[in-house]
C-alpha cells in the first residue's frame, strides 16, 4: 500500500544560525538582490544544510533520529566570509572560505549514520553553504564579504511543511555538538 501525503515528511538535517547571524545574511541576500535578481531567503528559513532528506515515511523517523545521536563533531566556529553561484540551479549562497574539520566531520558522520538506517545521500562531495538568492540570473560580482562569525553548538532535524502555497522550516529535533565516544 503506496503511503499518502500526510504519511510522509519532507526532512533535512541542518546547522541552524542564530537569529543575529540570520539576520546578517538576510541583509546580504538583499543587497545581492538587485546585481544578481531572483528570490531572497526569508531571514527565519536561513540554514546550512548537513544532509537532504527528501520525502520520508513518517515510520522512518526514528531511524533518522537514532542516526543524528551517533553523529558526533565538537562544537566549532566558522566564519561565513565567501559568497558563490550555483548557475545550473540558479543559488547564490554564502559560505566559509575555511571549511571547519568539524564541521566536514559532522557530515562524514551523520552521512554514515544515515546510511546504516538505510538512508543514501548524495553521491558528490559535501559543499558546506547556505542559500541567500533562488532564481538568480546572475553570479554577484564579488566573492568574499566581511566575515560573518557563528559558533555552532548544535545540530537540528527540520520538516519542510507546506503553508498557503509556501513551506514553512519547522525544527522537530536537536542534537548538540559533541566528541565521539570512541
Amino acid at each position: 500500500m503506496a503511503a499518502t501525503e500526510a504519511d510522509r515528511a519532507r526532512l533535512f538535517f541542518a546547522l541552524w544560525p542564530p537569529p543575529p547571524v540570520q539576520a546578517r545574511l538576510a541583509a546580504l541576500a538583499h543587497d545581492l538582490r538587485p546585481e544578481c535578481g531572483g528570490r531572497a531567503m526569508a531571514q527565519e528559513k536561513i540554514h546550512l544544510t548537513l544532509f537532504f532528506v527528501g520525502p520520508t515515511e513518517r515510520a522512518r523517523i526514528a531511524g533518522l533520529e537514532r542516526a543524528a545521536a551517533l553523529a558526533h563533531a565538537k562544537p566549532f566556529s566558522l566564519g561565513i566570509d565567501r559568497i558563490g553561484y550555483f548557475r545550473r540551479s540558479g543559488v547564490v549562497w554564502a559560505g566559509a572560505t575555511q571549511c571547519p574539520s568539524e564541521l566536514a566531520e559532522l557530515a562524514a558522520s551523520l552521512r554514515a549514520a544515515l546510511a546504516q538506517e538505510g538512508f543514501a545521500g548524495e553521491e558528490r562531495p559535501y559543499v558546506p553553504h547556505m542559500t541567500l538568492l533562488r532564481d538568480a540570473v546572475r553570479k554577484p560580482s564579488k566573492s568574499h564579504v566581511e566575515p560573518c562569525p557563528w559558533h555552532a553548538h548544535d545540530f537540528v532535524l527540520v520538516e519542510s511543511l507546506p503553508v498557503q502555497g509556501a513551506v514553512r522550516y519547522e525544527p522537530r529535533a536537536r542534537w548538540p555538538l559533541r566528541q565521539s565516544a570512541d
